[in-house]
């Protein structure tokens, strides 16, 4: 399925206009988009107690499983931040992602400053853990 990329991009940075970063200022959108047209956003929320933050990238992914779409409603998603270079998504976002979505998402890295880069969960994370390693 092909997709609107600017129109995904507009979607993370709306979604970034929520993060609560009260700590280090550095704000984080993402945005998923769906089978069904529709978008599922997610924001970087800090706390005080730097553990317990949650980046924008595992937020949307949980609001998508909580609001009841599967792994396979997913076309696209987008992380973007303010950064020199395109924004890349941590460790354990890179984890979730390849749990949570399918392995042919399409996944746009992006900047304020127009800077994208599309790549995928293969990409991002070569040898994944997942569910065949648990047996």
């Amino acid at each position: 399925m092909s997709f609107d990329v600017n129109k995904l991009i507009e979607q993370a940075i709306l979604a970034r206009e929520n993060a609560y970063a009260p700590y280090s200022n550095f704000k984080v959108g993402a945005a998923i988009l769906l089978k069904d047209g529709s978008y599922i956003h997610g924001c970087n929320v800090e706390n005080a107690s730097y553990g317990l933050c949650n980046c924008a990238e595992r937020t949307a992914l949980f609001k998508m499983v909580s609001e009841g779409y599967k792994k396979d409603d997913a076309v696209a998603f987008c992380i973007v931040g303010k950064t020199k270079d395109v924004i890349s998504p941590c460790g354990a976002c890179r984890q979730v992602m390849s749990e949570l979505l399918p392995l042919d998402c399409r996944i746009v890295l992006a900047n304020l400053d127009g800077k994208t880069k599309l790549t995928s969960i293969s990409e991002l994370l070569p040898y994944s853990f997942n569910e065949g390693d648990l047996s």
